[in-house]
């Protein structure tokens, strides 16, 4: 258990915060009284206490709605090299960088002679991706940080180290816009930076095919729905009410359609930067509207046309235990977005859908209650994450970047 907790700084921190900033930091990089203040009402701040006395902090200012500035982040005296200072500063970013689609850039400032402080970034997901011109010569070189948002992969073969007194290779290695500072590490002695270069994607391109995969994919499903349910049309035995629930399953299908040719025409436009959202549409529909229906109604119809309750009920077995394995791992479009108890038993009945439909089929027994309760647990689970949910996540505990192998 750690010897301190850390929360955002309230008013009544201003004396204690000033004290701590005085004791641990040089005075030209201490806020004003004014900024903090400012900082603290906007919650940039946060604080580390033990015992009720104040023994670190992180602070930054808000100078535009899109960008946050790190301003200083400090730790008293006997309590450095505890992890305090990175606990703080990740927690800082996770309070001013949420994860939605347009979170606002986090940035930060650090010279070549403060290596605490780049070591500190480096390790919390900062990049340094440009030195800042000053007039002062012979000063050390002040290096950009940001924070990364979004995984980008750098080039395993493009990477090369400077050591951090080369004050105009770093200047040369850090001009191209695609190179910057991902490490601090020893060499033959003394500290050098690691210059990787990351790799540009386009992501109009990325999104097309993104696009273009949804498509082709519903376009897919649509055929193989409108089969089965032409086939439950030409036999006078299918129940009536799994029709229905094939018709919904076309409907749902071709309206996911409609939603990926949109996003197509947004990607054209690129004017409301909503491709996402639309995008998800598209994939909440296809899935829950068009694949499930359309697996799940596959034990019911061979239940009538093999009219063997045997092979039925070990086929609608093994339909279960794979939407059940399918929807707990990382390839369902349920686990991108967060889950609640709620969504467990919606999951565990949308399992279970296979076995009890084609046990009602197979014993001729009235199915209509079994695809009421269908019909609902993926209708709500479409409301749950059409208007419940964020966008899309997936990406929340990988690195900021990686190495393409």
């Amino acid at each position: 258990m750690s010897a301190w907790s850390t929360r955002a700084a309230c008013p009544a921190d201003l004396p204690e915060l000033q004290a701590l900033l005085t004791t641990s930091c040089h005075a030209a990089v201490q806020p004003s009284l004014e900024l903090l203040t400012e900082a603290i009402e906007r919650r940039l701040v946060q604080v580390a206490e033990r015992s009720g006395v104040l023994v670190g902090c992180a602070a930054a200012e808000m100078p535009s709605s899109g960008h946050v500035r790190l301003s200083v982040v400090a730790v008293r005296d006997g309590m450095r090299q505890q992890g305090i200072g990175t606990q703080l500063l990740n927690e800082l970013v996770q309070s001013v960088v949420p994860e939605s689609n347009d979170p606002p850039l986090m940035s930060a400032l650090a010279n070549t002679e403060q290596l605490p402080v780049i070591r500190l970034l480096l390790s919390c997901g900062f990049i340094g991706t440009r030195v800042m011109r000053t007039d002062e010569t012979g000063e050390p070189l002040l290096v950009y940080f940001q924070h990364k948002v979004r995984v980008e992969y750098i080039d395993p073969d493009a990477r090369h180290l400077v050591p951090t007194g080369a004050r105009a290779q770093l200047v040369e290695s850090l001009s191209p816009s695609d190179h910057a500072i991902t490490a601090l590490v020893p060499l033959s002695g003394a500290p050098a930076f690691e210059i990787a270069r990351f790799e540009r994607d386009d992501p109009a391109t990325l999104q097309s095919g993104e696009a273009a995969a949804g498509i082709a994919f519903s376009g897919s499903i649509l055929s193989a729905v409108t089969f089965l349910l032409g086939f439950s049309f030409a036999s006078e035995r299918f129940p009536d009410d799994v029709r229905l629930l094939l018709t919904g399953a076309t409907f749902s299908t071709v309206l996911s359609l409609i939603v990926y040719a949109s996003a197509s025409g947004e990607l054209a436009r690129i004017r409301s930067n909503s491709f996402g959202k639309i995008m998800k549409w598209g994939n909440v529909l296809s899935e829950y509207g068009g694949v499930l229906p359309f697996v799940i109604s596959l034990p019911v119809t061979y239940a009538q046309v093999s009219g063997n309750p045997w092979t039925t009920m070990v086929l609608a077995a093994t339909l279960s235990f794979a939407i059940a394995w399918y929807e707990r791992s990382e390839f369902s479009i349920a686990f991108r977005f967060r889950r609640s108890r709620g969504e467990s038993v919606l999951l565990v009945l949308t399992a279970l859908s296979p076995l009890v439909g084609a046990a009602l089929v197979a014993t001729h027994t009235t199915s209509w209650p079994w695809t009421a309760a269908l019909a609902v647990t993926l209708t709500t689970r479409t409301w749950l994450y059409l208007f419940r949910r964020e966008a899309e996540q997936g990406l929340t505990e990988r690195r900021r970047w990686q190495i393409r192998g």
